[in-house]
C-alpha cells in the first residue's frame, strides 16, 4: 500500500477526531446525503467548517491527530488565508479520504448559511454532528453541474418530500397531550351544572 492511501474508511474516526478537537464543522457531501437517506456509497467526508481563527485552530489540532496530509503533497496549512486561496482542501488519513470545504458550491457563504437548515444527527458513540439538510445538499449538488450530481437530484427532492411529509404527520394518538380532553370534560361537567 503506497503512503498516504486509506487501509479503510472509518468515518466515526475522523468525525471522532473532530469532536474531541471542539471544531465546529458541518457534515456536507456524500456521508451527507447517506446520513439523510439516499441511496449510494461513500469513500470519504466532506466537511464545511466554521471560518474564525479560534476554530480553525481546532480543527488543525483534528487533522494532526488524523495524520492528514494533502493529497496533492503540498504542505498543509489551515488558516483564514489558506482557505480563502483554496476552498476546497483534500486530505487523505489512515481512516479514508476527508475535503475541507469552506465555501461549497451553491452555498458560498458555507457553514453560516448551512445552519438555518441543519441539524444536529445522534450517529452514535457520542457523535452529534450538524448535517446539511436535503435542501442544501440539493444546491450544492445543482451548483457543480457535474453529471453525478445532476442523478442525484432526483432522489435528494424525493427525501425532501419525505422530510416536509413527516413533519406534517399527526403524533400516534398515544402521544398526543391530554389537555384538550380534559377541557372537554370540564366543559361538559360545565354544561351539565347549568341544566
Amino acid at each position: 500500500m503506497s503512503a498516504g492511501v486509506a487501509a479503510r474508511f472509518d468515518p466515526r474516526a475522523i468525525l471522532a477526531s473532530m469532536e474531541r478537537s471542539g471544531a465546529t464543522y458541518m457534515i456536507i457531501g456524500g456521508l451527507a446525503r447517506v446520513l439523510r437517506g439516499a441511496d449510494e456509497i461513500t469513500t470519504g467526508v466532506d466537511i464545511c467548517p466554521i471560518v474564525t481563527v479560534p476554530n480553525l485552530a481546532r480543527l488543525e489540532r483534528a487533522l494532526d491527530e488524523l495524520e492528514a496530509r494533502r493529497v496533492d503533497g503540498g504542505d498543509l496549512v489551515v488558516s483564514e488565508q489558506s482557505l480563502s486561496d483554496n476552498n476546497v482542501l483534500e486530505l487523505t488519513s489512515p481512516y479514508g479520504a476527508l475535503k475541507v470545504v469552506t465555501a461549497p458550491a451553491g452555498v458560498p457563504r458555507g457553514f453560516v448559511a448551512l445552519r438555518a437548515a441543519a441539524t444536529k444527527e445522534n450517529l452514535g458513540h457520542g457523535l452529534q454532528p450538524y448535517v446539511a439538510s436535503a435542501g442544501d445538499l440539493a444546491a450544492m449538488a445543482a451548483a457543480l453541474h457535474r453529471d453525478q450530481d445532476v442523478t442525484r437530484l432526483p432522489q435528494l427532492r424525493r427525501i425532501m418530500e419525505l422530510e416536509v411529509d413527516r413533519g406534517t404527520i399527526a403524533p400516534p394518538t398515544h402521544a398526543r397531550s391530554q389537555t384538550p380532553l380534559v377541557r372537554r370534560e370540564s366543559s361538559e361537567r360545565t354544561g351539565r351544572r347549568r341544566d
